[in-house]
């Protein structure tokens, strides 16, 4: 949290509202969100991805999208990672367990040297290393470095909101302005996933996680 101070007693005064806030990484007051996903070692998931990309973008953070271990794909090393990321601003570090966050750091900085341990080959999925949320200071960015998941909820996320974090939609103007893009006749978005302009797996998991915000607001109100 972003707090108010006296530098003299030494005391906090007041705390300022969040901007924003995640439930998983708990963190808040985050300018953008690096989604560290690896292509391999654990595999690549398409359904996980995109629901961390509708949490982000629900909760008002700019998402990025670092791939790694592509390493694995190539055959070859990479020797260099550059990434622009915006100066003096605060950016958490999120994926999947086993994808690489602390890894990353520790190429950005290896001073940090922070703990890092392969992944289970038996279960195709990391070992935590990273135990808890921490701030690091990188040049002029601020990293958050947190605890990596296998699984996500979309806790808090209505099917309206769910709708919005799926920027490609909004391009299309259905027949029906309170569209959901089901089974709507005249639906455009359908329309444009039959033809691969938007992609199967992003409107497949769409679906899907339509279903799920109706089985947590069945739950919630039952």
């Amino acid at each position: 949290d972003k707090v108010q101070i006296d530098e003299q007693t030494l005391t906090i005064e007041e705390i300022l509202p969040r901007v924003n806030e995640l439930e998983r990484p708990i963190v808040a007051n985050v300018d953008m969100a690096l989604i560290v996903t690896s292509v391999k070692k654990p595999d690549l998931s398409l359904s996980l991805l995109d629901k961390e990309l509708s949490v982000i973008l629900a909760n008002n953070i700019e998402p990025v999208i670092c791939l790694t271990k592509l390493d694995l794909l190539k055959k070859e090393d990479l020797k260099n990672i550059s990434l622009e990321l915006p100066k003096n601003k605060l950016v958490v570090l999120t994926g999947q367990t086993g994808a690489g966050k602390s890894s990353l750091l520790n190429k950005l900085d290896k001073r940090l040297n922070l703990e890092t341990k392969p992944i289970s080959e038996a279960l195709n999925r990391g070992v935590h290393t990273t135990r808890h949320t921490e701030i690091y200071k990188i040049g002029k960015i601020f990293f958050v470095d947190t605890p990596g998941f296998s699984a996500l909820d979309l806790n808090n996320i209505d099917k309206e909101k769910l709708k919005e974090t799926f920027l490609e939609f909004q391009k299309y103007e259905c027949d029906f302005k309170d569209c959901m893009h089901i089974k709507e006749k005249g639906c455009k978005v359908i329309e444009a996933m039959s033809k691969g302009i938007i992609l199967p797996s992003r409107y497949i998991n769409y679906t899907r996680f339509i279903k799920e915000c109706h089985e947590n607001n069945r739950k919630l109100y039952k």
